[in-house]
C-alpha cells in the first residue's frame, strides 16, 4: 500500500474539543474506552470462530496488554482481536462513523431523548485525544492476505496511513501523552484506573512497564505450566537433623524431603475478574463468595445484612447483586453505591435512576446490556425503560424480604431494626411495594417480641381489613353514627421513647397491656398511612390518654363527692402553678405509686410533629397537655386535705414538673427551678 494522507471525514474542526469537554466527564475514562474496544474486537473474533468463518489458533488466549513507558511518555493498548484492514481503518476510524460533527451536536445535544447510542459512533477510540497529543494505530486484520496498517493522527483533522509492520492479528494503540496527562504513564496510576473501570471486563487485562527488567519466581516443579518461561531447574537436598532415637542414641534424621524446584519468569497476573459473581447462577454461589465479593468491591469489612441476586432474561436482560449494608445512622444520612455495568463494562457508580429512592442505602452491582446510555456510556437516558428496571428492583427486594419473613423469621427479625426505616419509607413512596410488604412489616413490642400488623390487631381484639376492602369499609364508616366510629376502631398503643415514657410503660405492664415501639422519625407518617389503609385501626401513644385499663371506675354513689374533690384539686393546682387555663383531670389510677402524669392527645401531638417537620415549630401546641392527678395517691390526698398548708405550693409544682419530666425534657429555666425545689425539699427532710 502506498503511503496515504487525508482528512478525517467530519464537517467541523471542533470535534476534539467536543470530545474532550462535553462527551466525557472524567478524563481517566479513556482507559475504559480503549480497553472495551479491545474487548469488543476479541469478542467479535471469537464469534467468527464459532460461526466457522475463522479458526483460532489452538494456543489462543484472549488478552489485552497495557504498557506504560514513563521515559517515552507513552501508553500502549494491545489486543489480539480481529484487527482492521486499511479499508476498515478508513471506515471506522477516519470517518468517525457519522456524517458530521454539526449533525452530531444537533441530534444529540439533548441526551435525554434518544434510545441506545452505544455503537452508533466510533467515538470510544477518540477519547484517547483527551490525554494524547498524538495517537498511532498498528493493526493486522484476521482476514487472509491482509496487510498490516500503520495510522497516525496528531489530534487535528489530518492523518497519515501506510503499511505497517505488525506481525500478529490484533491492534495496538499507542498514545503519546500530553504534558497534562503524564500521570497515565505511571504504572501505579494506571493500575488504579484499570481497577476502577475494568475490574470485571470479560477479557483478561495485563499491565506492565515497557522495557522493565524481568522478574522471577521459584515454584515447585510439579506446579510448572506449559507456557511458563523456565530460567533454571533447582535441586534442593533433603534437610537432615541430629536426633535421639528410642535407645537414646543420636542419629541423623531427614526432617524435610528433597525438592525439585524451577525458577521461572514471573507469571503475569490479570487485574480483572472475567467471571464476576453476578454472571453466575445464584445456586452456584456460596455465602462466603457473596461476602468476599462485597468486601472486594465496596471495601466495607462490616458483613452485609443480606443480599439479593438479580438474574433476569425477560422482558429485559439484567443481572446483579444488591447488598443491604449494616447501618449505624439515620436513614436520611445514608447513601449506598450502585455500580452500573453494560456487558461487564463499568458505566458509573452513582446511578440513581435505576434504584428506587427508598433503596438508595443499598450497595451493589447491576449489569444491564439493554440500558439506554448516552454516547459516552456514562449517563442514562431518562425513559420509561429505566422506570421498569427500578420497578423490577423494587419488586425483587419486596419478594426477598417477604420471603425471608415467612421462611427465615428468626433471621429476619435480627435485621429488622436496621432495615425498618427504609422499608417504611418504601411503603410511603411506592404503593405496590407497600402491598407486597404489608405482612412483612414488623413491630417490636415493649418486651422485645416482634409482631406483624395482623398480630397487633388480633392481640387487641380487632379485625384485619385488607386494602381492597378499604372503600367498602369507608362507606360503612360514613353510614355509622359519628359517636360510634371510634368504637369500631382497634387501638394499637405505641411508645416513641422507652426512657422518657418508662412511667407509662410500667403502668401498662402492670395491667398486662402491650405497646409497640415506634421510635424513628419515619414512624409518624408511616402509621398515618397504615390507618388510611386500614380504617378499623388507630395508633395511639401510651401517654395520649388515660385508658380504661389503667384506671378505676368511680362508683355511682361516690361520683358526687369525687366531683367535689376534683373541682378542689383543679382550683388548687391552677392557683399554685399560676395558670388558670391549666387543663387538669382527676382519675383513680390502679397504680397507686403514680401521683401525676401528663397526657397529650394523639391528634394534637401528630399535628405538632407535622409542623415541626415542615419548619413550623414556632406554632407550639404545648398548652394542649393535660395534667392527670391520681386521686388514690397519698400526695394528692394530702393536697386536698391540707390546702392551706404552706407546703402545698411546693408539692403542686413538684408534682407538675415530675409529670412533665416523664412526658418530655424540661426547658432550661424549668429544669433550674426543678433542681432548686428538689434541694429545698431534701433540706425540709433534714429538719
Amino acid at each position: 500500500m502506498e503511503a496515504k494522507k487525508g482528512s478525517l471525514s467530519i464537517s467541523s474542526e471542533n470535534i476534539f474539543p467536543i470530545i474532550k469537554k462535553w462527551v466525557y466527564s472524567d478524563h481517566d475514562i479513556f482507559v475504559r474506552e480503549m480497553v472495551s474496544n479491545g474487548c469488543d474486537a476479541i469478542t467479535k473474533l471469537k464469534k467468527l470462530d464459532m460461526m466457522g468463518e475463522y479458526q483460532l489458533p489452538d494456543d489462543y488466549k484472549p488478552s489485552i496488554q497495557v504498557e506504560v513507558n514513563p521515559e517515552e511518555k507513552t501508553l500502549k493498548f494491545t489486543d489480539n482481536g480481529l484487527g482492521m484492514t486499511a479499508e476498515e481503518v478508513e471506515e471506522y476510524i477516519t470517518q468517525i462513523a457519522f456524517s458530521g460533527a454539526t449533525e452530531f451536536l444537533e441530534k444529540y445535544k439533548d441526551k435525554t431523548t434518544e434510545d441506545d447510542m452505544i455503537g452508533h459512533f466510533g467515538l470510544g477510540f477518540y477519547s484517547a485525544f483527551m490525554v494524547a497529543d498524538e495517537v498511532h494505530i498498528d493493526t493486522l486484520s484476521y482476514k487472509e492476505g491482509a496487510a498490516p496498517v500503520h495510522w497516525v493522527s496528531n489530534g487535528g483533522t489530518e492523518y497519515e496511513m501506510e503499511d505497517g509492520n505488525k506481525e500478529t492479528v490484533g491492534s495496538t494503540m499507542t498514545l503519546y501523552l500530553n504534558e497534562d496527562s503524564l500521570e497515565f504513564a505511571n504504572e501505579y496510576r494506571m493500575r488504579e484506573v484499570i481497577e476502577k473501570y475494568c475490574s470485571f471486563m470479560p477479557v483478561e487485562i495485563f499491565l506492565a512497564k515497557e522495557n522493565a527488567e524481568p522478574e522471577y519466581e521459584t515454584i515447585d516443579e510439579a506446579d510448572l505450566k506449559e507456557d511458563d518461561v523456565v530460567i533454571e531447574h533447582i535441586h534442593e537436598d533433603a534437610k537432615m537433623e541430629e536426633k535421639e532415637n528410642e535407645d537414646g542414641e543420636k542419629e541423623m534424621v531427614e526432617v524435610e524431603a528433597a525438592k525439585e524446584k524451577v525458577k521461572i519468569q514471573k507469571r503475569p497476573v490479570p487485574l480483572n475478574d472475567i467471571h464476576p459473581l453476578w454472571t453466575k447462577h445464584p445456586n452456584e454461589c456460596t455465602d462466603e463468595e457473596y461476602q468476599e465479593f462485597y468486601r472486594k468491591v465496596f471495601m466495607d469489612y462490616k458483613e452485609p445484612l443480606f443480599w439479593i441476586h438479580l438474574n433476569m432474561d425477560y422482558p429485559f436482560n439484567l443481572k446483579g447483586i444488591l447488598y443491604f449494608p449494616r447501618i449505624n445512622t439515620e436513614y436520611d444520612s445514608i447513601e449506598g453505591t450502585i455500580k452500573l455495568y453494560n456487558n461487564q463494562v463499568f458505566i458509573a457508580d452513582n446511578i440513581k435512576e435505576v434504584i428506587p429512592e427508598f433503596l438508595m442505602v443499598l450497595k451493589g452491582v447491576i449489569d444491564c446490556p439493554d440500558l439506554p446510555l448516552n454516547v459516552s456510556r456514562s449517563a442514562l437516558q431518562n425513559d420509561g425503560f429505566v422506570n421498569k428496571i427500578a420497578d423490577y428492583i423494587s419488586k425483587k427486594v419486596a419478594d426477598k424480604l417477604s420471603g425471608m419473613c415467612k421462611t427465615k423469621r428468626d433471621e429476619y427479625e435480627k435485621y429488622w431494626d436496621d432495615i425498618s426505616p427504609f422499608i417504611k419509607f418504601g411503603c410511603l413512596k411506592d404503593e405496590k411495594f407497600c402491598d407486597k410488604m404489608k405482612d412483612a412489616v414488623l413491630f417490636k413490642n415493649i418486651d422485645g417480641k416482634y409482631l406483624t400488623l395482623k398480630d397487633c390487631i388480633e392481640e387487641n381484639g380487632g379485625e384485619v381489613v385488607e386494602p381492597n376492602d378499604k372503600k367498602e369499609d369507608a362507606d360503612s364508616a360514613e353510614n355509622t353514627d359519628e359517636n360510634n366510629v371510634e368504637e369500631i376502631k382497634t387501638t394499637i398503643y405505641y411508645v416513641t421513647d422507652e426512657i422518657q415514657q418508662s412511667q407509662y410503660i410500667n403502668m401498662f405492664r402492670k395491667q398486662g397491656q402491650d405497646a409497640v415501639i415506634l421510635g424513628h422519625n419515619i414512624d409518624s407518617p408511616f402509621i398515618t398511612q397504615l390507618e388510611q389503609r386500614n380504617p378499623k385501626i388507630r395508633f395511639q401513644r401510651i401517654d395520649a390518654d388515660v385508658t380504661e385499663h389503667i384506671k378505676e371506675e368511680v362508683a355511682e354513689e361516690d361520683k358526687e363527692s369525687f366531683k367535689t374533690i376534683s373541682d378542689s384539686l383543679i382550683e388548687i393546682f391552677r392557683k399554685e402553678l399560676g395558670n388558670d387555663k391549666l387543663d387538669v383531670k382527676i382519675e383513680k389510677l390502679k397504680d397507686d405509686k403514680v401521683a401525676s402524669m401528663i397526657t397529650l392527645s394523639e391528634q394534637n401531638r401528630r399535628m405538632q410533629e407535622m409542623m415541626k417537620m415542615y419548619g413550623m415549630s414556632g406554632m407550639d401546641m404545648g398548652g394542649d397537655t393535660t395534667l392527670i392527678l391520681n386521686a388514690n395517691h397519698p400526695l394528692v390526698k394530702y393536697v386536698v386535705d391540707n390546702k392551706e398548708n404552706e407546703n402545698v405550693s411546693i408539692i403542686c409544682k413538684q408534682l407538675y414538673d415530675l409529670a412533665m419530666l416523664a412526658h418530655k425534657p424540661l426547658n432550661p429555666d424549668e429544669m433550674t427551678a426543678f433542681v432548686e425545689r428538689s434541694n429545698e425539699i431534701m433540706m425540709m427532710l433534714t429538719k
